[in-house]
């Protein structure tokens, strides 16, 4: 049964610089999320390690997975023993030459209570995730847990509104984001503002349009490019807004934190009583929107 108002954490990070010191900061955290009264978890993109995706090599293979396997064995043993829902993110191996960038959810029990491949993969300097990631194969479908259906979709989806509507008609009473989006230090000031300011807007967009709370955990701190750029500085900004799109709670830029706050999932049947999106979308006039362009 929900819980409400659900209590939840956030877990924004740096790279602790090798799978090891990561899955043990993770555990601290997640204790120390748990000590606070959180219910459900949330840990950020690819956060056994750095994010890899920086360049092009092969060898940055060796990091995938299979799922179940070492990583989530252990993830589940930690939602068990803390009694929360946590959502995690894995470089997941799921045949030779063939992977992808898998969310996991855990139930409380400890066992994997559904998996999230990211449909939409970028390919731009720093982030040549189409090298590495075969786009998802399961669709839009949220994930049945004992704290709501959570609608788990993972960073570049965070600028798709078809993405967050399909997983809010499928029944999704969440929708989460785990994410590693940063700045090229290079940028000037005004650009960066304007980047990370877009990226709040697109999730508070998302929780307007579709009467939903949204979840979003980026990490934090410089990691330098293996090509000779200037690499990533993660931005942070972790945040949970309500299904006005209003602040709940957000992190800061530059340093890790636990971000715990309660979210009324009632809320969401009382919003959308007086903002019927839903029951005003014309379905009948969407047709064009399977094109790629309307030229």
């Amino acid at each position: 049964m929900k819980k409400n108002p659900l209590r939840v954490a956030l877990v924004q990070d740096r790279d602790h610089g090798s799978v090891e010191a990561n899955l043990a900061n993770i555990e601290a955290r997640v204790a120390d999320a748990a000590a606070a009264g959180a219910k459900l978890v949330l840990l950020q993109e690819l956060h056994n390690g750095a994010y890899f995706c920086q360049h092009e090599a092969t060898s940055e293979f060796d990091r995938a997975e299979a799922i179940p396997g070492p990583s989530t064995e252990r993830l589940g043993a930690l939602a068990k023993k803390h009694g929360v829902v946590l959502v995690s993110s894995l470089f997941e191996r799921r045949a030779a030459g063939l992977y992808h960038n898998t969310a996991v959810v855990f139930e409380t029990d400890g066992s994997i209570a559904g998996k999230y491949r990211k449909m939409h993969i970028p390919d731009d300097p720093g982030f040549y995730e189409k090298f590495y990631f075969t786009p998802g194969d399961l669709g839009f479908e949220p994930i049945d847990t004992s704290v709501g259906r959570l609608g788990v979709l993972v960073c570049w989806d965070q600028w798709y509104p078809e993405a967050a509507r399909l997983m809010a008609l499928a029944g999704a009473d969440l929708l989460l984001y785990p994410t590693a989006i940063g700045w090229d230090p290079d940028d000037e000031p005004g650009e960066k503002d304007r980047q990370r300011g877009a990226w709040i807007l697109s999730h508070r967009g998302h929780a307007v349009a579709n009467g939903l709370p949204v979840l979003s955990c980026n990490r934090v701190g410089h990691e330098p490019s293996p090509i000779g750029a200037s690499g990533i500085r993660f931005w942070g900004s972790s945040h949970v807004l309500g299904p006005q799109g209003e602040f709940l709670a957000e992190a800061g830029t530059d340093d890790p934190e636990v971000l715990v706050t309660d979210v009324d999932l009632a809320r969401s049947e009382d919003v959308r009583r007086i903002w019927p999106f839903l029951r005003d979308r014309r379905i009948d006039a969407y047709g064009d929107l399977l094109k790629r362009y309307r030229d």
